[in-house]
């Protein structure tokens, strides 16, 4: 069941109404439906993936309470390890198996010594690196004592189903979830409009922006090799904005279809094309991503090759990126993009002196030096997207050779340029509202001006008809794959 389906929209009505009638006095009620409501949302793809979620939300519920009641050390790390080595077997199994057999074989076969195993048909399970790293989450910080375990077996089921979340996040921590969990919710006007809007808002990224680029994207991506430089240029910047339009979209919708039942997720975007460093840029992109990355990988492994000084955190830093992109999918192109912003990272890191002049020269020109610094890194990252989109590496470097050919100061040409021109000023329009709107959640969550209602009113009402004019077919959400 998609966020961008008449399904949905008819699935989230009923919820909504059922939570806060029959279900509104009491909190048992408000936590089994909402723990049936998001087993049927996840049913609704493959009602088989249901026994998988099930089974890991029973392993990590019972060694959350087991970690707890031990007291010496070995057997608290016992425990630890043995659910890591579960959920992360199970996710290794489901995403990377195939694709560790395939280049182990490719590896003994140039060895001359080919092996006779082969691959399987596994259905990867929708969701499932964002329900795995969530319970990893919970057992960590139950085993650092950051946390008590839950032992109110349907909260923590709900936690980990909680179907706005459930299949691309946000990754919440688990001590700001559970703490909302755990405490019957009342029924908050403003806090459900405020979800409404974020709604409209998500529906209008995905439906509109994302959804019109993937049409040219498409098209570009997969016929590289009879397009200019400029065309393909164009086509790396609408995929930067495809995969943020679509991806933050989601994240609006999961967010304030969570705010609808008074339940507060963390913001899992923060305008990351308004950032003037790449670092910078994963402060802002997939936040609860990137902190979950930086507290229980990059920290850790920080700490551990501390005695290294600046290499340590070099070393660090490629490593965390290296599995960032191994996170994203089992192909060789999602690691080299991992590789490639782990590579900008250690950079930045090592000319950071050099960084700081250079920077501190920038600020004296004003909003000038702002805006290179802000283009230079949208350049840096819209790069990196290429081996994001590409089926191969291969691709990948083809692709780039292509666009720095003599074809780079050639015009575009590609699809309807009507259409084209079309989506330009729906971009246009898109990052003009959110570069006004930045000190704000997301850009409709306007002040309550009553001199400004004509115009916030407006501008619902010309987003709404955006979307019905050019909805078209729809076209499945991104990071559903992951």
């Amino acid at each position: 069941m998609s966020f961008n389906s008449i399904d949905f929209a008819v699935f989230l009505t009923v919820v909504f109404l059922l939570y806060w009638s029959i279900a509104r006095n009491s909190l048992f009620r408000q936590n089994l439906l909402m723990l049936v409501s998001s087993y049927f949302f996840y049913g609704w793809w493959n009602w088989r993936l249901l026994f998988l979620i099930i089974f890991i939300s029973a392993c990590n519920y019972f060694f959350g309470i087991g970690i707890s009641r031990q007291k010496q050390e070995h057997h608290r790390k016992f425990l630890l390890i043995l659910s890591l080595l579960i959920n992360l077997g199970i996710l290794g199994f489901f995403k990377y198996y195939n694709f560790f057999i395939e280049n182990l074989s490719g590896l003994f076969s140039i060895l001359g010594n080919p092996l006779n195993i082969s691959t399987l048909d596994i259905l990867l399970p929708i969701g499932i690196s964002f329900y795995t790293f969530q319970n990893i989450s919970y057992i960590i910080d139950v085993y650092r004592e950051e946390i008590l375990p839950e032992k109110n077996i349907l909260l923590f089921f709900n936690f980990v189903a909680f179907f706005p979340k459930l299949v691309t996040g946000p990754i919440e921590k688990p001590g700001n979830m559970l703490s909302q969990l755990n405490k019957k919710q009342e029924f908050n006007y403003k806090l459900s409009t405020d979800g409404l809007r974020q709604i409209l808002w998500g529906i209008f990224k995905k439906i509109v922006i994302a959804d019109n680029c993937a049409f040219f994207v498409n098209e570009i991506f997969g016929s590289s090799s009879y397009y200019s430089g400029s065309t393909l240029l164009l086509g790396t910047f609408l995929f930067s904005i495809q995969i943020y339009a679509d991806f933050s979209g989601y994240s609006d919708i999961a967010i304030g279809s969570a705010k609808l039942f008074s339940i507060n997720l963390m913001q899992n975007f923060r305008y990351p094309y308004f950032s003037d460093s790449v670092a910078e840029f994963w402060r802002r992109w997939h936040i609860s991503f990137s902190n979950w990355l930086r507290d229980y990988l990059f920290i850790p492994l920080q700490f551990k090759y501390r005695d290294l000084r600046v290499w340590g955190n070099v070393l660090s830093l490629m490593i965390t990126f290296l599995l960032c992109g191994l996170w994203h999918g089992s192909d060789w192109t999602y690691i080299f993009w991992g590789s490639l912003h782990g590579l900008y990272m250690s950079f930045a890191l090592l000319i950071q002196d050099f960084k700081k002049k250079i920077s501190g020269k920038l600020l004296k020109l004003g909003f000038i030096g702002q805006a290179f610094r802000i283009i230079s890194t949208f350049c840096l990252i819209s790069f990196a997207w290429i081996f994001f989109k590409v089926d191969s590496l291969k691709q990948g470097f083809d692709y780039v050779n292509r666009i720095f050919s003599g074809s780079l100061f050639s015009i575009p040409q590609v699809g309807p340029k009507s259409d084209l021109l079309k989506l330009i000023l729906l971009i246009f329009f898109f990052l003009i509202l959110e570069w006004f709107q930045k000190d704000k959640e997301y850009p409709l969550q306007f002040t309550n001006n009553k001199k400004l209602r004509i115009v916030r009113w407006g501008i619902y009402y010309f987003i709404l008809l955006l979307i019905f004019s050019f909805g078209g077919n729809p076209v499945q959400f991104i990071y559903v794959q992951f």
